[in-house]
């Protein structure tokens, strides 16, 4: 997997802030879009990349908290790091139980800003990493017929061959064909990561 220029996605309504991180950033070779509100952000296009949000906890129109929210119903999983001038302990406790990355107080030091948009680029490439293993995964999936995917289920079940020929009314060549085609084209290379996969996969039995 090649590496993406990552993005870095500011909303804050101080246009000196924006200035700021806007310059701050590009001096570390980061790709910066910056943005004065939740809604403006919401309608501009954004770049299929790795990417963080620096996100005000105070914006005119929607707070930066209630747009926390809104991000995760529209399914944005973009890792937040919030700047406030008004930080109190009840509002880090809320933005970090909703899974921000991190809570920061204006005025703050840059190090510490460069370091905590690092942290949370790496956590969103190890995110896309993860969903584009799990759709390979499910792309292969579809490609079973359904007697393979039945098969496959008792597989990772910790069923034998006898077993299943027995739960399913088949021959034991048979399911040793099937069998064999799973594992094929599921391209696993043994039973534990063929286990694997069907967790990931979410199929019962396999947890």
């Amino acid at each position: 997997m090649s590496e993406e220029r990552a993005a870095v996605f500011v909303v804050d309504d101080d246009p000196s802030i924006r200035r700021s991180l806007d310059t701050l950033l590009r001096s570390v070779d980061l790709d910066v879009h910056v943005f004065s509100s939740a809604q403006e952000f919401m309608h501009a296009p954004r770049p299929d990349v790795p990417g963080c949000l620096v996100l005000d906890v105070r914006l005119p129109g929607m707070s930066g908290l209630a747009f926390q929210q809104e991000l995760g119903k529209a399914g944005v999983a973009l890792p937040i790091i919030f700047l406030t001038g008004h930080g109190d302990v009840p509002m880090t406790a809320r933005a970090m139980k909703a899974g921000a990355a991190e809570f920061l107080t204006k005025p703050f030091d840059e190090q510490v800003l460069l370091d905590a948009i690092h942290a949370a680029l790496d956590r969103d490439r190890a995110r896309r990493r993860d969903a584009a293993g799990i759709a390979d995964v499910q792309a292969r999936y579809r490609t079973l017929t359904e007697r393979e995917r039945e098969v496959m289920s008792f597989v990772v079940a910790g069923r034998v061959n006898k077993q299943i020929a027995a739960e399913i009314g088949l021959s034991l060549v048979t399911v040793k064909v099937h069998r064999g085609q799973v594992m094929r084209k599921m391209r696993a290379k043994s039973v534990p990561e063929l286990v694997r996969m069907a967790d990931r996969l979410g199929l019962p039995g396999s947890a």
